[in-house]
């Protein structure tokens, strides 16, 4: 589902990638973990299309995507998440997770909109159902007329991934999805991940929610990729411990 390609990214005569290459396979959810510094917020950055690289090639489900803009991936099926949430304040959760569908437009203009054409009724129905499915899913049924600024951090996230998940993502990326969640809304956000069909890409410095959430680890240390591989495997490598878990 997505492949990174010798991709290296310049700031200046600092190299925050330099050669970063490796693939995620269709339905596998991946972790991108390394010390602070390695480059991984730069990576999620290339990959969702806010920054070029200098080099190398981004592609999703076998399509070019390096030159895409972010809009453009967005519409084939990429979906992210932040290190710092981002969500619509004066929107209420169950408003910030429709957002997410509005894209897609109902058909017919302001003449169905004032009309109520059936077809637009009903496309209605079906994506307010849709966002009861999410909030359901994510815990957040209970808030869903709460206005988005009043929540704490850890709500705050779970919109912005209910939100992620609410156009059924083919390619969700998720930046350090468990910053500021307590125990349970870690545990949920691990069933969320796990109950998901579409491919996942994560930055977590949480080892336990890695190791249990993730089928493989890509491990960066100075933009470089030093291991790869299944979690069990990657936490026994000698290079790894020493530059990371040591």
């Amino acid at each position: 589902m997505l492949r990174v390609s010798d991709v290296s990214v310049s700031f200046g005569g600092v190299r925050a990638l330099d050669g970063v290459s490796f693939e995620v396979p269709e339905g596998q959810v991946c972790g991108v973990i390394g010390p602070n510094g390695a480059g991984k917020t730069t990576l999620f950055d290339v990959v969702s299309g806010l920054r070029r690289p200098n080099a190398g090639r981004v592609s999703v489900a076998g399509e070019d995507l390096t030159r895409a803009s972010a809009l453009r991936r967005a519409r084939r099926g990429l979906r992210r998440t932040f290190q710092r949430t981002q969500v619509f304040g004066r929107l209420t959760v169950a408003g910030n997770v429709l957002a997410a569908l509005d894209w897609h437009g109902g058909g017919g203009g302001l003449v169905a909109d004032l009309v109520g054409r059936p077809a637009r009724r009903r496309l209605e129905r079906e994506r307010r159902a849709r966002v009861d499915e999410v909030l359901e899913l994510c815990g957040l049924t209970a808030l869903r007329d709460a206005y988005a600024a009043a929540l704490p951090v850890g709500q705050r996230r779970l919109v912005e991934l209910a939100r992620a998940l609410a156009d059924r993502p083919r390619l969700l990326l998720l930046d350090e999805p468990t910053s500021g969640l307590d125990a349970e809304q870690t545990a949920r956000l691990r069933a969320v991940v796990a109950a998901q069909e579409t491919t996942v890409l994560l930055v977590e410095h949480d080892m336990g929610f890695v190791m249990d959430a993730c089928d493989r680890l890509v491990v960066l240390d100075l933009g470089r990729v030093i291991a790869t591989g299944p979690p069990d495997e990657v936490r026994e490598d000698p290079v790894v411990r020493a530059a990371y878990l040591g």
